[in-house]
């Protein structure tokens, strides 16, 4: 970062999703309830995949540390926004965005590749179920988790440093609820074809590569189960990636409409709704899809909730 950077712009000022003072007290409840229901469903996701000694598998590793990731996300967007709500100046400072945006930047990769080993983990499970143990070992398991969290780690660095590499010299006023590529590029002063090659070539390709890794790994796996004999059978292959495909058809869903609508239609007030509902609304669905189709959650929360202090001792 170049110190000229600091002495042209020292704050941003957030517009938030709406500008309008009526509606910020009602806004703020709305996202207050959504928060609250993201930190519990997301922290009961973690809390259950960590006491329960049948959710000791490989899938459930997985969602644990995606419930991790959809906690990080939307906690590094939330707060400030919840409080910006409520001020009239809705200031950050500079390395305050430069941090909001590493941040989301991190926890936002790292779902994308998180989503992409939980795919690899249903195709190991479906397609070869005798060597799941043994291909899909713990060590594989923590190795992949290391690799996310380090590639989006050093993705968030890399895309970060170069967006505040610019110069900002003139509007500070942020057209977002939180400091994010698109409305920083459009403040800058100086030439941003770098910084805008950067973070097109890394969205490009992360998407490209977990999607092909999700594309290829439900391939197969549609092929497996129509292999199935029997109905109960399919049925019974199915219910086990039932959950997965569901957050993924979400997930995938949001960032395409975002990236792939036309650019004459393409605006920074549409870039903020289908950022509400990746960084928001994505974390407090994920552990209600989780949980209200899959029956081992079920019985392990109704476990939890008998027998809380034997659970206790498993920590």
């Amino acid at each position: 970062m170049e110190k000229r950077n600091i002495s042209h712009v020292t704050t941003f000022i957030l517009i938030g999703v709406s500008d309008r003072p009526e509606l910020q007290v009602p806004l703020f409840l709305i996202f207050l309830a959504i928060y609250g229901v993201t930190v519990t469903g997301n922290v009961g996701i973690i809390t259950l995949t960590s006491i329960d000694s049948q959710l000791q598998t490989p899938m459930y590793f997985f969602l644990r540390h995606l419930a991790i990731i959809n906690l990080g996300n939307s906690t590094v967007i939330a707060p400030q926004m919840l409080v910006n709500f409520l001020v009239e100046k809705k200031i950050v400072s500079y390395y305050g965005c430069a941090t909001q945006l590493g941040g989301f930047l991190v926890f936002i990769v790292a779902e994308i590749f998180m989503l992409a080993a939980m795919a690899y983990d249903r195709y190991v499970a479906i397609c070869n179920p005798l060597l799941y143990m043994v291909v899909v070992s713990r060590k594989v398991c923590i190795l992949l988790v290391v690799l996310t969290y380090i590639y989006s780690f050093s993705t968030a660095v890399t895309v970060t440093s170069c967006v505040f590499s610019m110069s900002y010299c003139s509007s500070n006023i942020i057209n977002h609820f939180y400091c994010d590529n698109v409305p920083l590029l459009a403040l800058s002063c100086s030439g941003t074809h770098l910084p805008e090659t950067v973070v097109f070539i890394s969205s490009a390709t992360n998407l490209f590569f977990s999607m092909t890794i999700v594309l290829v790994s439900y391939f197969h796996i549609i092929l497996a189960i129509l292999r199935i004999r029997s109905a109960e059978g399919r049925q019974k292959a199915f219910s086990t990636c039932a959950s997965h495909m569901t957050a993924v058809t979400v997930f995938y869903g949001t960032l395409l409409f975002m990236y792939l609508q036309p650019r004459s239609n393409h605006s920074l007030d549409t870039d903020k709704m289908a950022s509400v509902f990746y960084t928001l609304v994505i974390p407090m669905l994920n552990p209600m899809i989780y949980s209200l189709r899959n029956k081992d959650v079920k019985e392990a929360l109704k476990r939890a909730l008998t027998n809380p202090c034997q659970n206790c001792k498993n920590l």
